[in-house]
């Protein structure tokens, strides 16, 4: 089936196309939100321009929406854009990232039955210590690129997202509470390699934003390395 990611750019947009593929589906394009809005309910905004280079990466195809990013409002971006890949791509189908966000899955399944289009949630209550596990196994090189929660300081912008810090993750997640997969808004991420990735990427200059309790790593030039 031909499909469309809905892709952030980030560790579960990535992980939802990879299941994609290996479910035989051909991903023919990407599409990314561009919201206007820092705090939408629906989309992911750190390094969201960047996705460009990812589809590069993939050698698939994005297309960017922009959006005001005013609640509800948001979404009817999101249906024209849908209508633009079903037109323009002959796609069947959506994969999403939906973790446990029910807000985010069901408006995006709404559409899709709207437009009579296949919505695939692979990630769907899956397990999330397994998940991150799995990201880790597969070899996802995941970039932490936004932090917003108690144990997480300046320090982890720009990790890796490894066995070691898989572990520190669980550690907090058993102190204080954090969720491992940063569901709760904990922490954002940028994927610089995935398994469906032909190259790689590789951040040649980035600068760290701090305020207090949070912050997140603006990513100003990436390069394309074989793998």
């Amino acid at each position: 089936m031909k499909v469309a990611g809905l892709f952030s750019g980030g560790k579960d947009s990535c992980f939802a196309v990879n299941w994609a593929f290996e479910q035989k589906h051909k991903v023919v394009v990407l599409i990314s939100v561009i919201s206007k809005n820092p705090y939408s309910f629906m989309f992911h905004t750190p390094n969201i321009k960047l996705t460009f280079f990812q589809g590069l990466a993939a050698e698939i195809p994005v297309l960017h929406a922009n959006t005001l990013g005013n609640p509800e409002k948001e979404l009817d971006d999101l249906k024209n854009a849908l209508i633009k890949v079903k037109e323009n791509f002959g796609v069947q189908g959506i994969v999403t990232g939906a973790l446990a966000s029910s807000y985010q899955k069901k408006r995006i399944e709404k559409i899709c039955e709207e437009l009579e289009l296949e919505c695939f949630s692979p990630l769907w209550q899956k397990d999330q210590k397994k998940y991150v596990k799995e990201l880790v196994q597969k070899k996802f090189e995941v970039l932490v690129s936004a932090v917003a929660a108690k144990g997480l300081n300046e320090k982890w912008l720009g990790r890796i997202l490894d066995k070691k810090v898989l572990s520190e993750l669980i550690e907090l997640d058993k102190k204080i509470g954090l969720n491992v997969a940063g569901e709760g808004g904990e922490y954002e991420t940028f994927v610089l390699n995935a398994p469906f990735f032909k190259k790689k990427l590789e951040v040649i200059e980035a600068e760290k934003h701090w305020d207090k309790t949070s912050g997140f790593l603006e990513i100003k030039e990436l390069k394309l390395v074989e793998k």
